[in-house]
């Protein structure tokens, strides 16, 4: 189980510099279709969705060890293609912004509600209107329910499908969070740089300025 894990958390830091590679791209494309459905966040997060999984026991009939790691991963992997197979038409025929857009909201605050209403509000990619996100509502739940038919008996109800819709937004909604604050993650340090730079000339207007300056040239 230890090396499941190492293996699982080294495979999650080399892949996320890839992980809002799809932010900007709004209009529901095949190409973002699959860049969505085969790109590296999504091996990661059922890489992570079956590691969770495996340490839960559940479901407890896929046992633990590499063989009961392997099921959960695919059956991970499995609901993830049935999320992007339901949310590509419904934002085609909705008129629905497919993926995430950055704020140019200024403030932590501000960003952090941003992104996470993001996970059920959309705009209308025709009125650019904020709407309420049915394909997203559509994938998760949809996901979440067609995804027990490969599952065992003991995670067949229906409470367990509202359980992995609710997941599957939860999980949404932090990637929204990461995929906002992406560059004051990836550079902290620069970004900790600038604000004095910024922050400079609001200092240096409150001194008074040398009356030398208003001398004419001579």
């Amino acid at each position: 189980m230890r090396s499941v894990t190492i293996a699982v958390l080294v495979c999650a830091l080399t892949s996320i510099p890839a992980f809002p590679e799809d932010t900007q791209d709004t209009q529901p494309s095949t190409v973002h279709v699959v860049k969505r459905a085969f790109g590296p966040m999504a091996f990661v997060r059922s890489a992570m969705g079956a590691l969770i999984g495996q340490w839960k026991g559940t479901p407890e009939e896929w046992g633990g060890g590499m063989k009961g790691y392997g099921r959960r991963f695919a059956s991970g992997f499995g609901g993830h293609l049935v999320k992007v197979g339901i949310q590509y038409p419904v934002a085609r025929v909705m008129h629905e912004e497919f993926g995430y857009t950055r704020s140019n909201k200024q403030g932590f605050k501000a960003r952090l509600i941003y992104a996470l209403e993001a996970t059920i509000i959309t705009h209308k990619t025709t009125t650019e209107k904020k709407t309420l996100s049915t394909s997203e509502i559509a994938g998760n739940f949809g996901a979440g329910f067609i995804s027990r038919l490969w599952q065992p008996a003991s995670t067949r109800a229906i409470s367990s499908g509202f359980t992995s819709a609710g997941i599957g937004f939860a999980a949404d909604a932090g990637g929204n969070v990461v995929r906002e604050f992406w560059p004051e993650i990836r550079h902290p340090h620069s970004h900790a740089k600038a604000l004095p730079a910024v922050a400079a000339p609001q200092t240096s207007s409150i001194s008074p300025q040398p009356s030398a300056e208003l001398a004419p040239v001579e």
